[in-house]
């Protein structure tokens, strides 16, 4: 381990070679008497492992600051400051990604515990040219990016652009293929949506049915996906029922209520629906002016204070979900590993698959 400044010789090293020699003689119980705390914490605040008040972090980064310690291949000096994080995220209805933002916005003090800072952006949903007009403009005064991503050449491009200045961007839910993004945080989608075809066939059994699927947009590789793997269940398992179409909602609570109305009005005899993204709300009040909030069989995704209520009266059958506070602690660990020169992905697993009932929320 290569060792920096102590002010411990400091007094007796003051002639003009004093500063070289003063960066070879300092140690980590150096640091550690500075800061008045253990090697042990140290150790775990220098490297970026969780577990360390964040008023504790500050006044060992403080002490190796001022002792001027680096540590092998592994804490640069510039790693001393705060690393700046944007998350940028589609504006509107969504609630989980409301959730979300929340989650991340009153994060600060978890997040100066890994000597990070973050902010959130919110972008008017759908607009592939905006989002990478965005991402650009952020990466001017941040560290590093996260985000939902559109399936979109500008996109692409963008992250590819931002790779190239050393800004690395990590995918959040929905993700981009082809590009230099460092990693994706999110669910199996692919996988989601034969979860949710699979959930959807059980609950009306074994008859001739029809179901149909509603969606944010399928500009989101995301919900793309999620309508391949609930198509491919069915004909797989369930070939007597059949999928009717789908239709875009742009997780808008009033597009969602129309496009449910229509549904209903042309398939009399519906039996399911499996919202791919947000704006259940608006499902569900449509189901409830036609009396069919029992009948109808409702999926869909992200346990939110709405989605819960729905479930609690019986108008959702199931919520698919992840915890945002999951989410962003993988994003942290994510960017903690990079600064610190490993694998973007050590140490870290793909958020799991929840599936909630009323019997079962938490």
């Amino acid at each position: 381990m290569n060792i920096a400044t102590s002010k411990l010789a400091e007094a007796q090293d003051t002639g003009p070679d004093a500063a070289p020699r003063r960066r070879q003689m300092a140690r980590v119980e150096d640091v550690a008497k500075l800061a008045g705390v253990s090697t042990a914490t140290v150790d775990r605040v220098l490297n970026q492992r969780p577990g360390v008040r964040a008023v504790t972090v500050q006044r060992v980064l403080k002490a190796a600051g001022e002792l001027g310690y680096v540590m092998e291949g592994a804490l640069p000096a510039s790693a001393l400051r705060p690393l700046k994080l944007a998350f940028l995220l589609p504006a509107g209805s969504n609630r989980f990604l409301t959730l979300l933002g929340r989650q991340i916005a009153g994060a600060q003090d978890q997040l100066a515990s890994f000597n990070m800072r973050a902010r959130v952006e919110y972008i008017e949903s759908f607009k592939p040219e905006l989002l990478a007009q965005h991402l650009r403009q952020s990466a001017r005064d941040v560290d590093g990016i996260a985000f939902m991503a559109l399936e979109h050449p500008s996109v692409r491009e963008a992250v590819d652009g931002l790779a190239e200045r050393g800004v690395p961007t990590v995918t959040l839910i929905s993700d981009i293929a082809n590009s230099r993004r460092v990693a994706y945080v999110g669910l199996d989608n692919r996988s989601a949506g034969r979860t949710a075809g699979y959930l959807v066939a059980r609950f009306i059994g074994r008859r001739p049915a029809k179901v149909a699927m509603i969606a944010g947009s399928l500009s989101y590789r995301a919900h793309e996906e999620r309508e391949m793997g609930f198509l491919h269940l069915f004909q797989e398992l369930y070939p007597a029922i059949e999928v009717v179409g789908l239709r875009e909602g742009h997780d808008d609570e009033g597009q969602n209520y129309r496009q449910t109305k229509t549904l209903l009005a042309q398939h009399p005899d519906l039996a399911g629906i499996y919202n791919i993204g947000g704006a259940a709300e608006g499902i569900s009040r449509a189901l409830k002016e036609a009396g069919r909030q029992h009948e109808v069989v409702f999926v869909g995704h992200g346990l939110t204070p709405d989605t819960r209520a729905l479930l609690i009266d019986g108008t959702m059958d199931a919520v698919i979900t992840q915890h945002p506070q999951a989410t962003l602690m993988t994003c942290v660990s994510i960017f903690a590993n990079l600064r610190a020169g490993r694998p973007a992905t050590e140490g870290t697993s793909r958020p799991s698959t929840e599936i909630v009932l009323r019997e079962n929320l938490p």
